[in-house]
């Protein structure tokens, strides 16, 4: 039976430097305390998907956790894969060259980071969004997971409370990857939980998974698809491709009052996509650096177990919008929070 270590799901309102999404000239996230940590000994790389390093997202927001181990001292690299066949050679270039840790990014790379672990049984690996239920046990994988549908629940709230149209959207990578399902099943299951009479319009990618979230262009129109359906609050799932999609509601704004309001993902997209300030609202966040860092810090204490850790989620802070938001919203999506930490609350949404 697979091992499962456990993180408290939280409703994140208060920044830290922990959620700083940094380019590679910047300081590194403050992520783990270096007078505990010397990483002096630790090489550790990442390997991502196909979205770029530096995509304002989930590749970036987990090579955040990797840089805040250097700041400890630990050699770090990063390989850009450009395509999914080259996930296999990609992984055993730093396996070959000795590195002790290897981050693998997305649930796509799950087959490869699980065939690379039976061959360098010395490595630890670990499997951003790899559920290791699906997989061949392996005893030096460890994957992350987080409650995407929680996360999406409480953003469904949110644009179910903000909407004056009553008509709302979702603008999706692939339903090839179960984390973006979801998202989309939470979003949706929160915003009818909170008003059933609703409208919601999501539309996943129709492309393979290797250009479901290299897409802005896609996200883009068919976020001003959903617009010119009457829907006010866009909420966007899927990599540069949904950043696209909150880039064009920002564009909206103005043409209407109030204006129309877009939500981003996995990580505070306030911090990395800028263009969307105009109507980002929140993020359905999951914190890919802090989990990252967590089960770095568990593997040189000899402490991480092969099988999952559960990661932290929530929402990320208002930012320009915080008087926009009524106390009662807030004080709302506090208690929803609370219910889906204690069980009372379920998001009916299936996640295995």
């Amino acid at each position: 039976m697979k091992r499962f270590l456990l993180t408290l799901f939280v409703l994140v309102f208060v920044l830290t430097s922990a959620n700083l999404v940094m380019g590679q000239e910047d300081e590194a996230p403050n992520l783990i305390d270096c007078d505990e940590y010397d990483l002096s000994d630790y090489s550790i790389g990442l390997v991502t998907d196909v979205g770029e390093i530096d995509d304002g997202s989930f590749n970036e927001s987990s090579w955040n956790g990797v840089l805040a181990a250097e700041v400890c001292g630990a050699e770090v690299d990063y390989i850009q894969t450009e395509s999914a066949e080259d996930y296999a050679e990609n992984i055993a270039e730093f396996a070959e060259n000795d590195y002790d840790i290897i981050v693998t990014v997305g649930y796509a790379l799950g087959t490869a980071t699980i065939e690379a672990a039976g061959n360098y049984p010395d490595v630890w690996f670990i499997g951003v969004d790899q559920d290791q239920s699906y997989y061949e046990e392996r005893d030096n994988v460890t994957g992350l997971l987080f409650p995407e549908d929680q996360a999406g629940f409480l953003a469904g709230v949110l644009a179910a409370r903000m909407t004056v149209s009553g008509t709302i959207g979702a603008v999706l990578g692939t339903d090839q990857v179960p984390a973006v399902v979801r998202f989309k099943e939470g979003f949706e299951a929160g915003a009818l939980y909170t008003n059933p009479d609703l409208t919601i319009l999501s539309t996943y990618h129709p492309g393979s998974i290797d250009v479901a979230f290299t897409d802005p262009e896609w996200g883009a129109t068919t976020s001003r698809t959903a617009l010119d359906q009457g829907a006010d609050v866009i909420f966007a799932a899927g990599g540069k491709t949904g950043n696209g999609g909150l880039i064009e509601v920002a564009s909206a704004v103005g043409e209407g009052t109030p204006p129309p309001f877009c939500i981003g993902v996995d990580t505070d997209q306030w911090l990395t996509v800028p263009e969307a300030h105009p109507c980002l609202i929140s993020s359905a966040m999951k914190v890919l650096d802090q989990g990252v860092a967590d089960i770095i810090t568990l593997i040189v204490d000899e402490e991480v177990e092969p099988g999952n850790f559960m990661g932290v989620g929530g929402l990320a802070p208002f930012h320009d919008f915080d008087e926009m938001v009524p106390d009662e919203v807030k004080a709302e999506l506090e208690d929803i929070a609370a219910a889906l930490i204690s069980g009372e609350l379920e998001t009916g949404v299936i996640t295995e």
